[in-house]
């Protein structure tokens, strides 16, 4: 697998949680990676911010969010996962070998 590619998506989720986490109780923003049965790659960042990201439509001009468009041009799929008793979420995304 190309490095380029996961390091843009994990860049770009991480930066998403360390601009919404910073206003959370608990800062702490936490990377996981692991491979999928089929040897794909999965990422997810949990942070603790209660509010959930979404893709907003990539405008030419502005300097942000174009974040989660770029995660969605290049993994597989991504998705949201609002974690029990209002302590955080994690985003998630599976980005293919090739």
């Amino acid at each position: 697998m190309d490095d380029f590619v996961p390091c843009l998506v994990a860049s770009e989720l991480v930066t998403n949680a360390l601009q919404h986490a910073t206003s959370a109780t608990d800062g702490d923003v936490i990377l996981r990676l692991s491979r999928t049965e089929d040897d794909a790659l999965w990422m997810e960042v949990q942070d603790a911010a209660c509010g959930l990201p979404h893709l907003l439509a990539a405008d030419a001009t502005s300097e942000t969010g174009r974040g989660l468009f770029i995660v969605d041009q290049y993994a597989r799929c991504w998705g949201i996962r609002a974690l029990a008793d209002n302590v955080g979420k994690i985003v998630f995304a599976v980005i293919d070998r090739s």
